[in-house]
């Protein structure tokens, strides 16, 4: 696996720096388009619709475009944006695993310790472990800012970015708001009906056909000399990581610092409220 990025986990003053993989991959058969009489390949230029001039990529800004007017956004405009850029995913706050909705995960990502010593990170992965909780946390990734759950999958911390509140539609479907009875002997043949399909799941036990019916495919045509060499290039990977502070320092000056933070807000409460009445009838000094 090639590291896609490299920074600290962060929580309280304990810092964990990690090296992030992608944990997931496509299998698909990468298809390309190409002219169907010598093959070669079909590529895309950026052309403008006013001049019909190509384009360079230097020369091209973002625009927001919304009935019928353009906003366009150049470079020194982005670049103007408060836009993180810390090497540093923070932990927000720590949750209750089953409050995180599945709906909301997005893609995962391994979390790999990237110190001599992997004891901060060990202690995080017992600590989520024990405490059934989920690390919510906050990072940035291609300039654009993260939320995200972080988790125990076997021995290693898992990332996995969420969908912000507003990006899931809700579900508002007319036909479920009638009224519908199921019958006691419905809902125990449907039962049934479930019982014969129980087992456990196996993700290796299913396999795409289609994506193999292709590579078989393609296979055949190389062995009958219907090929030509290509070549791909790829970038490099993300500079960037971190050190590891004293574990035990750090987490005695976060629990200390969190219960001054408590502290602090009990105070506040206590001041802002009302004063209680003064009594009535004081003698005079005689």
């Amino acid at each position: 696996m090639r590291t896609i990025w490299k920074g600290a986990l962060t929580f309280g003053l304990v810092n964990v720096p990690v090296k992030v993989y992608s944990a997931v991959e496509d299998h698909d058969v990468p298809l390309h388009q190409v002219h169907d009489e010598d093959g070669g390949r079909i590529r895309y230029q950026r052309v403008c619709e006013v001049c019909g001039k190509t384009v360079a990529y230097a020369d091209i800004d973002r625009a927001f475009v919304d009935e019928g007017q353009t906003v366009v956004l150049t470079k020194d405009d982005l670049a103007a944006l408060p836009a993180q850029r810390s090497k540093e995913i923070d932990v927000v706050e720590f949750v209750p695993s089953d409050q995180v909705d599945l709906l909301t995960l997005d893609k995962p990502y391994y979390l790999e310790p990237d110190s001599s010593s992997p004891k901060a990170y060990v202690l995080l992965r017992k600590t989520l472990e024990q405490t059934d909780r989920t690390a919510i946390v906050r990072f940035t990734l291609r300039e654009k800012t993260r939320l995200a759950a972080l988790r125990v999958r076997g021995e290693v911390l898992v990332l996995q970015t969420l969908l912000w509140a507003d990006e899931v539609r809700e579900a508002s479907f007319p036909a479920l708001d009638e009224s519908v009875t199921i019958s006691r002997k419905e809902l125990e043949l449907s039962a049934s009906l479930v019982e014969s399909f129980s087992g456990d799941f196996d993700p290796s036990a299913f396999v795409d056909e289609y994506q193999q019916e292709l590579r078989t495919l393609i296979d055949a045509k190389i062995v009958k000399g219907e090929a030509f060499e290509a070549a791909e290039t790829f970038g490099d990977a993300e500079p960037g990581g971190g050190e590891v502070i004293d574990l035990m320092e750090a987490l005695r000056a976060s629990v200390e610092r969190s219960r001054a933070a408590r502290s602090d807000e009990n105070a506040s409460d206590a001041a802002d409220q009302p004063a209680a009445p003064k009594g009535k009838g004081r003698k005079k000094a005689g």
